[in-house]
């Protein structure tokens, strides 16, 4: 059975094991540098387990020490925040500042990313619940499907306990085609099933609208017609049918729904990313807006209610990480109290050639690793010599500076140019190993590269 604590405690649970230094161990198998960055979050996640060990007295005075990291685009900000969350199993969010408005104005309410954060909790706690019921559904599954292919007689209930001849007949045929389901011969037999077929739910949109979607949803769920139909599927694809019937039947929603809450209010981190986009410029435009939104993310990011389909959810304990360039305003520029909700400032490095080196070959997730195992399907063998991943990160740091300085996503258009013929070409050529070189890349890139014009383009 599911409890209403169960959530947060099962993450807290995950994160005991990691300290900080360990936290950080893993952020740095996917992310070269910005250790001031990973020191920063990797204290307030363990901050966060901390907490639920204390008493619920003083559990409630801990408040969370949001977190503001300051950087150029592609330095790893975002990404810092999503493997956080990946290693917690922490609802997480990710949400442009520049996307909400003021109440009032075109764009989308700010208490919105509160309702996404408990759908992304919603979603974690169905899935660890469904593996919980995994077995018990399968066991259905297979019982219904076997009733489908090898139907009970009509008097089998009646004569089942009197053990008729017919009836032992009929359980041991009926066990000898559980054991060919199992084994998958029966996969390609079909069996009609009735499939229920609910109507696609009605979208409301604009700004002030969300309350109403919130509150109709639901409304308009429990008068829409369910609709039902006889369908002829293969025993494969209607045990994916039943598996989900069965899902659903043993799941408790309302449980789960009241344990995604309380993971969502202690673990839950919300991204807001572009903060600075809504920093008032000395143009007049869109100022009241931005102040605006400012003045809505306060409550928020304080500590307020936010009434949800799935009940209130209260914001006092959500981790908030905002992020911006602060190219052309400072962080100073904020407003004073949403500035004191961060008290955490972390400064993020542009990054050098050297970083772009590591970035490629470093990283469990690397460029180059990914661009092998792609051509590796069309059975060919992507190696990368020391001397080529230099002249890409050459490259990489030469076009930033030349350029928009876009960080490590530079390495992406960089990649697809050097490898695009490669890539074409790849199905039809033998198979065998394909070796990237220094001069392989500066045959490839060199002209792009050196012609600012196309580069911008281009690269």
């Amino acid at each position: 059975m599911l409890n209403s604590t169960r959530g947060a405690a099962d993450a807290s649970d995950s994160m005991r094991v990691l300290t900080p230094r360990e936290i950080v161990q893993e952020l740095d198998r996917y992310i070269v540098g910005q250790h001031e960055a990973k020191r920063a979050v990797a204290i307030a996640l363990r901050n966060r387990w901390r907490r639920q060990q204390l008493t619920p007295e003083m559990r409630e005075e801990v408040a969370p020490k949001n977190i503001m990291m300051i950087g150029p685009t592609g330095v790893g900000k975002t990404e810092i925040a999503r493997r956080l969350a990946r290693l917690t199993g922490a609802p997480f969010i990710k949400v442009e500042a520049t996307k909400y408005t003021e109440v009032g104005y075109y764009g989308r309410d700010v208490e919105s990313m509160v309702r996404e954060l408990v759908e992304n909790s919603i979603g974690l706690v169905r899935e660890r619940e469904r593996n919980s019921v995994k077995e018990e559904a399968q066991r259905r599954v297979a019982d219904r499907l076997l009733d489908l292919l090898v139907p009970p007689p009509v008097d089998y209930q009646a004569n089942s306990e009197g053990g008729d001849t017919a009836v032992a007949q009929y359980e041991r045929t009926r066990e000898k085609f559980r054991a060919m389901l199992v084994s998958g011969e029966l996969d390609q037999r079909t069996v009609e099933l009735t499939v229920e077929q609910k109507a696609a739910p009605v979208v409301f949109s604009g700004a002030g609208l969300e309350h109403m979607d919130m509150d109709l949803q639901g409304m308009l769920e429990k008068f829409m017609p369910k609709h039902t139909s006889r369908r002829t599927l293969t025993v494969a694809e209607a045990r994916r049918v039943l598996f989900e019937q069965e899902c659903e039947a043993l799941l408790d929603t309302e449980k789960i729904n009241a344990a995604a809450i309380e993971l969502a209010e202690n673990l839950g981190i919300i991204f807001i990313d572009e903060i600075d986009k809504v920093v008032a410029s000395e143009s007049r435009g869109a100022d009241v807006s931005r102040q605006g939104v400012q003045r809505d993310l306060l409550p928020i990011v304080e500590g307020t209610t936010i009434q949800t389909r799935y009940g209130y959810v209260r914001t006092d304990h959500v981790l908030f990480v905002a992020a911006g360039a602060f190219h052309r305003a400072k962080p100073s520029d904020l407003m004073p109290e949403l500035q004191g909700r961060f008290p955490i400032r972390v400064e993020l490095q542009d990054l050098t050639k050297e970083d772009f080196i590591r970035i490629l070959k470093e990283p469990k997730n690397s460029l180059t690793r990914q661009y092998s195992a792609l051509l590796a399907t069309e059975t060919l063998d992507l190696v990368f010599t020391d001397d080529a991943v230099e002249a890409l990160a050459g490259f990489a740091f030469r076009v930033n500076q030349s350029t928009q300085n876009i960080g490590a996503r530079r390495l992406y258009t960089i990649m697809e140019r050097l490898l695009e013929d490669l890539s074409f070409e790849a199905p039809d050529m033998k198979q065998g190993a394909v070796t990237i070189d220094g001069t392989y890349v500066e045959q490839r890139l060199q002209e792009v590269a050196e012609d600012q014009d196309l580069s911008k383009f281009i690269l």
